[in-house]
C-alpha cells in the first residue's frame, strides 16, 4: 500500500490564496510589533502626532520590513519545508511561486525605502542597511554559526533609530540609547524562543542558541543579557533623557522619586524579566524560555511607553 503524501500543497488560483500568501509573506503582524519602536522613536524625538512624515515612517517601516520577510522566505523556502513552524508559509505550500514573491518583494522595498527617502535621505539609507544586513547577511549566516543572531540584531535595533532620525533629520547621544535598548532586549527575546523551537530549527540545520545546544552555556548567556538590560534601562535617565536634570541635591526623598519614576519602573520591570532567565539557568525547564518570551513581547512597548510618558 502506498504511503498517503502529507505535502500539503495549496492551489494557487484563487485571488484569496494570492491575497493571503503575500500578505503571510510580509509577516504583518510581526512587522507592525517592529515598527511600534520606530513610532517611540519619533515620539521621543518631538515629532508631530499625528502628522503626514510618521505615516509615511510606518508605512516605510513596514513596507520595508516586509519586504526582508519575505526575501528571507525565498532564500529559506526549502528549509521551512521542514520545520512544523514554517511549513505552512506560501512558498512551501506553493500559494505563491518564487518569482511571484520576489517581483512583490522589489516592489515593496521600492515604495517603502521611496516613503522613508520623502522623509529625509538618512531615513531611507537606514531602511537600505537593514534590510541588506537582514537578508544578505544574517539569512545566509543561520545555518553557518551562533553570531548570527549578533548579526541580525543590528537591523532589528534601527526601528527606534529609524524613527529618531525621521524628525531629526541626525543621529545624537539619544538615538544611540534608543538603538541600544532595543539591541540588547533582542538577545533575550530571540534566545527565549530559539530554545522554545530548538529541534525544529535543528531539522532546518540552523544553529542559533549562543552555544549550539540547550544547556547551561547557553542559559548562562541568556540570563547574562537579559541582566544587562538592567543597567540599559536607565540610559535614558542617566543622559537626561528622562527625569528631572534640574533637581537640587537637597530635594526630599518623594521629590527624588516623583523626578525620577521611570527609571524605577525601568529597573523593576528589567529585573521581572531577568527571574525566569535566571530560572532558566538553574533548571533548564523548557517553561521558563517560554516566559522569558512572553515577558520580552511585554516589555519593549511598555519600557518605551514608560520613556514617552517621562520626557
Amino acid at each position: 500500500m502506498c504511503a498517503q503524501s502529507t505535502d500539503k500543497t495549496i492551489p494557487s488560483s484563487s485571488f484569496s490564496t494570492k491575497f493571503n500568501g503575500y500578505k503571510d509573506l510580509m509577516k504583518l503582524r510581526l512587522s507592525s510589533l517592529v515598527v511600534l519602536s520606530a513610532f517611540f522613536g519619533y515620539y521621543i524625538a518631538g515629532g508631530k502626532v499625528p502628522s503626514l512624515e510618521l505615516f509615511y515612517l510606518l508605512m516605510g517601516g513596514v513596507l520595508i520590513t516586509g519586504s526582508s520577510n519575505g526575501f528571507n522566505q525565498i532564500w529559506e523556502k526549502n528549509s521551512d519545508k521542514l520545520m512544523e513552524r514554517t511549513k505552512n508559509r506560501p512558498l512551501p505550500t506553493k500559494a505563491l511561486s518564487s518569482s511571484e514573491a520576489f517581483v512583490f518583494n522589489v516592489i515593496t522595498a521600492l515604495i517603502g525605502l521611496s516613503l522613508l527617502w520623502s522623509i529625509n535621505f538618512k531615513s531611507a539609507v537606514l531602511g537600505l542597511i537593514a534590510m541588506v544586513l537582514y537578508v544578505l547577511v544574517y539569512t545566509p549566516l543561520k545555518k553557518i554559526t551562533p553570531f548570527a543572531v549578533f548579526v541580525g540584531a543590528i537591523p532589528g535595533s534601527i526601528p527606534p533609530l529609524l524613527g529618531y532620525v525621521a524628525f531629526k533629520n541626525d543621529f545624537d547621544l539619544i538615538s544611540g540609547i534608543l538603538f541600544l535598548v532595543q539591541f540588547f532586549w533582542q538577545f533575550p527575546h530571540f534566545w527565549a524562543l530559539a530554545w522554545k523551537l530548538d529541534d525544529d530549527y535543528k531539522k532546518a540545520g540552523f544553529r542559533l542558541l549562543p552555544s549550539g545546544e540547550k544547556d547551561k552555556k547557553s542559559a548562562f548567556q541568556i540570563m547574562l543579557y537579559s541582566a544587562f538590560l538592567v543597567p540599559v534601562s536607565m540610559l535614558p535617565w542617566a543622559a537626561e533623557i528622562t527625569g528631572c536634570p534640574q533637581i537640587q541635591p537637597n530635594a526630599s526623598w518623594i521629590e527624588y522619586v516623583t523626578c525620577n519614576w521611570s527609571m524605577y519602573f525601568g529597573v523593576l520591570i528589567s529585573l521581572v524579566m531577568y527571574y525566569p532567565a535566571v530560572k532558566l539557568y538553574f533548571t533548564l525547564e523548557s517553561k521558563y524560555a517560554s516566559r522569558l518570551m512572553f515577558y520580552s513581547f511585554v516589555y519593549l512597548p511598555l519600557i518605551f511607553t514608560i520613556y514617552c510618558l517621562d520626557l
